[in-house]
């Protein structure tokens, strides 16, 4: 297969994606969340979506034939998927088959049912991937690797393959800023940057950067559409566990009945627990963001107004271009020897 031929293939499959009727996307999801439980239906039909984004053909062939190149060998790259969000692995899978090479996978346990149903859609539109895919247990004779994990996690996946090209990420996380003057709705668009897949996944806001007298009452009374996530059984339970221990522990916090917002200088909040922190000016604003900017992986702000950031509501549904850690990953690809 040459690049034109893959382009074709994995834009056919977007297609396929997108004509997905109600009640299959339903059955899939079911599937899904047997397997894992954050896997909802709301959160597996997002995926979906963000599968969509990737492969609009007119995107995905810009992008993919920006690099006019193929690998000079083609060489087996390895990849261990995590498994906190649906089909979180997807662009991994797309860079490393757009590129020619071929991919040997590790899925996460928690998520193996969306992404064996991607490949057989795959297959379908192009059947020679079938020779150039496969998922496997263990991640041995490999040539190069890509692996997301937790910053200890990633010093196992640095030993281990010291020896190969690789790819390793780290923990990452994202934010949100708020200037003070945003609209109801602009509002609500935070709220799915918050709250979209539980707060899961390194691109879920997790803290948020306010004005000094900003009132968080007004986020928490746009937010009521967002209350139901209570009754999803896991997310109440890091609710109970979090707001016991705030209470134990007598730190401030403010309390959503769904949400607690606390006050807190760390990037990354715990499930049900989104931190703030308040900011004196746009100077002293840049330089909080400024100090962080190794760890975040998405900074967001309504209509994009802070340098740098992308607007609200557009969080989870990441281009075809944007490379998690901001590493090129057909780059890396390409660049094999």
């Amino acid at each position: 297969m040459n690049l034109s031929e893959r382009i074709e293939a994995f834009s056919r499959l977007g297609g396929i994606v997108r004509s997905l009727g109600l009640n299959e996307r339903k059955a899939l999801a079911e599937k899904a969340r047997n397997e894992n439980g954050w896997f909802t239906e709301e959160s597996v039909m997002l995926s979906l979506k963000g599968v969509e984004v990737l492969l609009d053909p007119g995107p995905l062939q810009s992008w993919a034939m920006s690099y006019s190149s193929e690998p000079t060998t083609i060489r087996t790259i390895g990849v261990a998927m995590a498994g906190n969000i649906p089909m979180v692995g997807f662009h991994d899978f797309l860079c490393v088959l757009i590129s020619g090479h071929k991919l040997k996978a590790k899925l996460s346990s928690q998520d193996t049912v969306l992404l064996k149903f991607i490949l057989q859609k795959l297959v379908e539109q192009e059947p020679r991937f079938s020779e150039r895919v496969s998922f496997e247990d263990t991640l041995k004779g490999v040539d190069a690797m890509i692996a997301t994990g937790s910053d200890n996690t990633a010093r196992y996946f640095e030993y281990y393959f010291r020896n190969i090209p690789h790819i390793i990420r780290k923990n990452r996380a994202s934010c949100g800023v708020v200037q003070g003057d945003e609209t109801a709705e602009e509002f609500v668009l935070l709220g799915k940057d918050v709250f979209s897949y539980f707060g899961l996944g390194c691109r879920s806001v997790s803290k948020l950067y306010v004005p000094v007298e900003f009132d968080l009452g007004l986020l928490l009374k746009t937010w009521e559409p967002f209350h139901a996530l209570i009754d999803h059984h896991k997310f109440a339970n890091n609710y109970t566990y979090q707001r016991s221990i705030l209470l134990l522990d007598q730190v401030s916090f403010v309390d959503g009945g769904f949400i607690l917002l606390r006050p807190h200088k760390n990037l990354v909040s715990p499930i049900a627990t989104l931190f703030y922190e308040r900011y004196e000016s746009l100077n002293d604003l840049s330089t909080k963001i400024e100090d962080d900017k190794e760890k975040l992986q998405v900074v967001a702000s309504a209509k994009g107004w802070f340098s740098g950031s992308i607007p609200f509501g557009n969080v989870q549904l990441p281009a075809v271009t944007d490379y998690a850690d901001k590493v090129d990953t057909m780059r890396f690809l390409l660049n094999l020897k």
